[in-house]
């Protein structure tokens, strides 16, 4: 019997699923491996294809973080909230990315974005999406005879199948719409515009203003509010005790929606602080308010153990 589908259809759907299309590739790549096994698809084919299509998504997001740094970062932080991972771990994240949701979209151009040269780029994501396909493949393989007895059933009822992939794509889409949804409910809570802050950094109680952001995104953009602590979000509970309690807590950060400075004030709340507020529109809308910046200190990589007010702003 012909094989229902052939190499071209692997590599597209392969590539589209890496620029970020919801298409998951890993049922046509598992179901290419049965096909390889029983002889009806190259093994070999299947596998450089579904390589070639991974490179190219990778160096296409790679090459976009290089170019643009910050602004596809902010474009990605609505897809994946994640960057810590891969700067936990480095150029090895590359090898583990596809395995992880999230990550597998946001660590090529975090790659590009921190200046990683293009040649160990390719070395790491060669060996992650080779891990990734041959994974898949093998699969396939375990499965060839139970996926052998399917094929045909599906085959008569082409049509059907059709209408239910459709379905299931819709199903997936509206969930993970409604999984953002929730996301963003969880971290609703009382923000602080810029003008508010811009005076209360004026008065006599000097608000503590705390930078949230990841080291990566302070690298791509090295202005603060002045007088901002760096706490990144991973650190946050590890400095809980350097934190005033009887002043006002500001944090910010230049994800949508203020996601990760969000996320650091519910820590905060957890461990008992009750005046903490995230700045809406973040480091970006103080920036367009025509506020003065600050450059990061190198300093700035490590919270001091005594918190001292920043001096109010005339």
């Amino acid at each position: 019997m012909r094989a229902p589908f052939g190499l071209s259809l692997i590599f597209l759907n392969v590539l589209l699923e890496q620029l970020g299309l919801p298409v998951p590739a890993i049922p046509t790549l598992v179901v290419a491996g049965a096909l390889a096994a029983n002889g009806r698809l190259s093994a070999s084919g299947v596998f450089a294809l579904a390589l070639t299509a991974c490179l190219i998504g990778d160096s296409t997001w790679y090459l976009a973080g290089r170019k643009y740094g910050a602004r596809v970062m902010k474009l990605l932080c609505r897809i994946s909230l994640t960057q810590a991972s891969f700067e936990r771990w480095g150029p090895r994240a590359l090898i583990v990315a596809k395995f992880i949701p999230g990550l597998s979209m946001i660590a090529p151009p975090l790659a590009g974005a921190t200046r990683m040269s293009f040649a160990r780029f390719i070395c790491f994501s060669a060996a992650g999406a080779g891990l990734w396909v041959g994974g898949a493949l093998i699969a396939g393989l375990l499965l060839k005879s139970q996926i052998a007895r399917l094929l045909p059933r599906l085959t008569g009822i082409g049509g059907t199948v059709a209408v239910i992939v459709a379905v299931l794509l819709a199903a997936y889409i509206g969930f993970k719409w409604w999984e953002r949804r929730r996301f963003y409910a969880v971290l609703d809570m009382a923000r602080i515009n810029v003008d508010e802050l811009y005076e209360r950094m004026r008065g006599e109680a000097v608000p503590v203003v705390v930078d949230v952001r990841s080291p990566t995104a302070r690298d791509l953009e090295r202005r603060r509010i002045p007088g901002a602590l760096n706490v990144p979000l991973q650190e946050v509970e590890q400095h809980v005790r350097h934190l005033p309690r009887d002043r006002e807590i500001i944090l910010y950060c230049t994800c949508p929606n203020e996601a990760s400075a969000a996320q650091a004030a519910r820590l905060l709340f957890r461990q008992g602080f009750r005046r903490v507020r995230p700045l809406r529109g973040g480091l970006d809308a103080w920036i367009a308010a025509g506020y003065a910046v600050e450059e990061v200190p190198a300093s700035a990589d490590s919270l001091p153990a005594d918190v001292i007010a920043a001096p109010p702003l005339r």
